[in-house]
C-alpha cells in the first residue's frame, strides 16, 4: 500500500515538473514572439499559458502591454476601448499577484494612459491621476525602469497641454491636477532615452515636447537619431515614418 501511494505521489510531482517547465517553455516563446515582431502571435501564446497557469506574472504582464499596444493600432473606438480594457484586466490580475511589481504597475499605467487619450474630458482626467500614480509606483519599484520614466514624461506633457473645459473637469472633480510641464517631461523622456536608447517611441515623445517647448533644433537632433536607430518593435517603423514628418515640417 505504501508503495502504491509513493508510486501515486511520484507521479503526480512528475507531471507537475512537467507542467511547470511546460509554461516556462511557453513564456520564453512568447517573450521571442515579442522581439520578432509578432505581437499578435505572442499575446496568443500568453492566452495558452494563463490558461494553464492564471497566476503568471510575466504572461499577464506582457498580455496587458501587448493589449495596450495592438489596441493602438485598431482603427475604429470601439475596438481600441476592448483592447485597452483587456489591457487594465490583465494588469489588475498582475497586481493582485504582486502589488509591487514594477511592470504590472507600468502595464496599468500604460493601459490606463492609452485609455485616457480616447475619452472625453471628466474620463480623461479622471484616469490621468492612476496614470501617475502607476508610473511612479513602476520607478519606485524600479528605479531604472526606462519605460515608467516615459509614460511619466507623457503624463506631464498630456497635463501640460490640457484644455480650458479638461482643466475645469479636473478642478470639479479633484480640486485640480498635480502640474504637469513641459519641462518635466522633457526631463522623463530624457531619463528614458539616458536608461534606454533604443527605445524608439521615447524619441517621437522627446521631439514633440521640445517641439512645443519652441526647441526646434534639439527636436531636429532627437528626430534624426531615431531615423538611425533599428527597429525592435513592432511599431518602430511607423513610428519613424510620424519622425520623418515631423523632421520634414521643421526643416
Amino acid at each position: 500500500m505504501l508503495k502504491r501511494i509513493m508510486a501515486v505521489c511520484f507521479l503526480l510531482s512528475t507531471a507537475l515538473l512537467v507542467k511547470a517547465q511546460s509554461v516556462s517553455d511557453m513564456v520564453e516563446e512568447a517573450k521571442q514572439l515579442e522581439k520578432q515582431m509578432k505581437e499578435s502571435e505572442a499575446f496568443e501564446k500568453d492566452k495558452d499559458i494563463l490558461k494553464i497557469q492564471p497566476t503568471q506574472l510575466e504572461a499577464l504582464n506582457q498580455a496587458s502591454q501587448l493589449c495596450s499596444r495592438i489596441g493602438n493600432r485598431q482603427k475604429n473606438k470601439e475596438d481600441k476601448v476592448n483592447y485597452y480594457n483587456q489591457a487594465k484586466r490583465y494588469a489588475l490580475q498582475a497586481l493582485k499577484v504582486d502589488p509591487n511589481s514594477p511592470d504590472a504597475n507600468l502595464a496599468m499605467a500604460i493601459a490606463m494612459g492609452r485609455m485616457a487619450l480616447i475619452s472625453g474630458a471628466k474620463d480623461k482626467v479622471a484616469a490621468s491621476k492612476d496614470v501617475k500614480k502607476y508610473a511612479e509606483l513602476a520607478i519606485k519599484f524600479n528605479p531604472s525602469l526606462a519605460q515608467g520614466y516615459h509614460v511619466l514624461g507623457k503624463w506631464n506633457f498630456e497635463v501640460a497641454n490640457l484644455n480650458a473645459f479638461e482643466r475645469g473637469a479636473a478642478k470639479m472633480l479633484f480640486g485640480g491636477l498635480p502640474d504637469g510641464s513641459l519641462q518635466n517631461a522633457i526631463a522623463d523622456y530624457e531619463k528614458c532615452r539616458q536608461l534606454d536608447p533604443a527605445f524608439i517611441l521615447n524619441y517621437y515623445e522627446l521631439a514633440r515636447a521640445y517641439k512645443e517647448n519652441d526647441q526646434q533644433e534639439k527636436a531636429i537632433d532627437v528626430l534624426k537619431k531615431a531615423l538611425t536607430l533599428r527597429n525592435i518593435a513592432q511599431d518602430d517603423a511607423s513610428i519613424k515614418v510620424d519622425c520623418r514628418k515631423m523632421l520634414d515640417d521643421l526643416q
